[in-house]
């Protein structure tokens, strides 16, 4: 007599393979921690050739070849962007987060951390070197433009480039993630809108050094609401908490459908 193995069916098969797809993928990470460095190492190779050759007079022809050209193309390269990659989150949401399963909720969740991981990132490279980086211009060269060398790399460049990724995560867990999609979460909230209202503030501050002449240093008052915002990045930590703490309520009810199966 011949036994007959019954063949696989599709449900099966699917199955399988999101059993088998691994829950953590660095790739995506490697991929925007090397491309958030890479623009900005070649941020700082361009300041050093062009800052102090072209940039020290906002009337000459070269100021505007080399920086108010660069000023216009960031800005409409990093808004297409931000269209393009908050649009793509919003559209291909998840409408049905009730079926979602708990491997494939685990696995959104390491995405999530990633996508923190890529925006605290470049929020690091904003705050710390191009934002001190700013003040040692300022305090070398006179301004006489609110587009100075510094400030089209620091707030058109980089900030616009890191409210990309941190309203890209936010609107990622709300539309990905139960949890997330149940209410909202108040440290995210503040991680993420805290340092995209250095923009507005940044008018602010040019009213400020067109009108009063402050000094160019960062205990001025001028420019609290900078450290301020800046500082509530570190909302992220309660960001981390609650990820660690649903990870651990997930990990619970992965035991008990394995238990069960």
């Amino acid at each position: 007599m011949s036994s007959v193995l019954p063949h696989p069916t599709a449900s099966s098969t699917a199955k399988a393979a999101a059993t088998d797809k691994p829950i953590v993928n660095y790739k995506p990470a490697i991929f925007g921690l090397a491309g958030v460095l890479l623009i900005m190492v070649a941020y700082r190779i361009y300041q050093q050739i062009f800052a102090f050759s072209a940039g020290l007079d906002s009337t000459a022809p070269e100021f505007d070849t080399y920086w108010m050209n660069l000023l216009k193309g960031e800005l409409v390269l990093l808004v297409c962007s931000w269209a393009g990659l908050w649009s793509y989150l919003w559209f291909t949401r998840d409408r049905n987060l009730t079926a979602l399963k708990p491997r494939e909720e685990m696995r959104r969740y390491f995405r999530l951390v990633m996508f923190l991981l890529v925006y605290a990132f470049c929020v690091y490279f904003t705050g710390s070197f191009f934002g001190e980086e700013d003040a040692s211009w300022h305090q070398t060269v006179v301004r006489d433009t609110s587009f100075t060398p510094s400030h089209i790399i620091l707030f058109y460049g980089t900030v616009p480039l890191y409210i990309l990724f941190g309203v890209g995560s936010f609107i990622y867990a709300m539309t990905r993630l139960p949890r997330f999609a149940e209410r909202i979460s108040l440290p995210f909230a503040i991680a993420v809108a805290g340092p995209f209202l250095i923009l507005p503030n940044l008018g602010y501050n040019e009213f400020g050094h067109a009108f009063w002449l402050m000094e160019e240093y960062f205990s001025a008052p001028l420019h609290w609401g900078f450290v301020v915002l800046g500082w509530s990045v570190l909302a992220l930590g309660g960001v981390l908490l609650q990820i660690a703490q649903h990870i651990y309520e997930l990990m619970g009810r992965m035991e008990k459908e394995s238990a069960a199966a």
